[in-house]
């Protein structure tokens, strides 16, 4: 009950500090946009619509959310010792787990407000224009669920970040790190990686293994190749493709870097000195 008090607190604030509405505008405007690009080359090549929107959703979703889930949580403790609130907060008959796992939980149904309802109103524009029913939308609420995942392991990493340092500016430095790193550096290395070895150490099985270690990538996966249409129009359909990890192991992968962090951050809250 004072982990859902927390919770529903983190949830309040975002609400005061306008963080629910700009973040679901903002993912509402970019979901339209997309639907209505995304339509024009269905009616060229007779694709599922509702395929496309999702390969560019997916997309987009790598590099969004994960910016704006650190910047929901990279102050998350960090922000309330600055500000001696979390002496007071802790004064309180609430252990430091509940404050770590309350936290992660409202800012990660905030990440869950935003998405469900910016995403939802690009599916109802794509279902209000599009002929006949499109045969993917199974497709796209898996998108969107693992979409609020991906946030929530981003929140448990800023999160964690906050956990383990002294100032928010140190927090803010780290959180622009692992943003950059994950969604940005960790492909660039594993593709430089890949022609530097030129095929002769580093097989399908390692590499398959390699991208499991980044939250971005295992969320790539697992939505880019939901159907056999998302797989072609991603790119990941062909002779050459190597063949993607189960999408069961990917979901168990996303989940864990959720679990993962979020006991990090407990453990570096209960040694933290107040």
């Amino acid at each position: 009950m004072k982990t859902l008090l927390i919770a529903w607190q983190e949830v309040r604030i975002g609400l005061r500090n306008r963080w629910v509405l700009a973040t679901t505008l903002l993912l509402a405007a970019l979901a339209l946009s997309l639907v209505l690009l995304g339509s024009a080359p269905a009616g060229n090549v007779k694709a599922d619509p509702l395929e496309v929107v999702i390969v560019s959703l997916a997309s987009l979703t790598i590099f969004l959310l994960p910016l704006i889930a650190l910047l929901l949580s990279f102050d998350a403790i960090v922000g309330e010792h600055e500000r001696g609130t979390l002496m007071l907060l802790l004064a309180y008959p609430v252990a430091r787990w509940q404050v770590a796992v309350g936290k992660v939980l409202g800012q990660t149904a905030i990440i869950a407000v935003a998405t469900l309802l910016g995403y939802g109103v690009a599916a109802l524009a794509l279902a209000w224009q599009a002929e006949g029913m499109p045969q993917a939308w199974g497709a796209f609420g898996a998108m969107v669920a693992t979409s609020i995942l991906l946030g929530a392991a981003f929140v448990a990493l800023g999160c964690l970040a906050s956990a383990l340092v002294r100032e928010r500016a140190t927090a803010a430095g780290l959180a622009v790190a692992a943003w950059l790193l994950f969604v940005l550096l960790y492909d660039t290395a594993l593709l430089g990686l890949l022609v530097a070895d030129g095929g002769r150490h580093v097989g399908a099985r390692a590499l398959n293994i390699a991208l499991l270690f980044n939250p971005a990538d295992a969320y790539r996966l697992y939505n880019l190749g939901a159907t056999e249409g998302t797989a072609v129009y991603s790119g990941m359909a062909g002779p050459g493709t190597a063949s993607a990890p189960a999408s069961g192991l990917l979901l168990a992968v996303l989940v864990a870097w959720v679990l993962v962090p979020l006991a990090l951050a407990v453990l570096a809250l209960r040694r933290r000195s107040i």
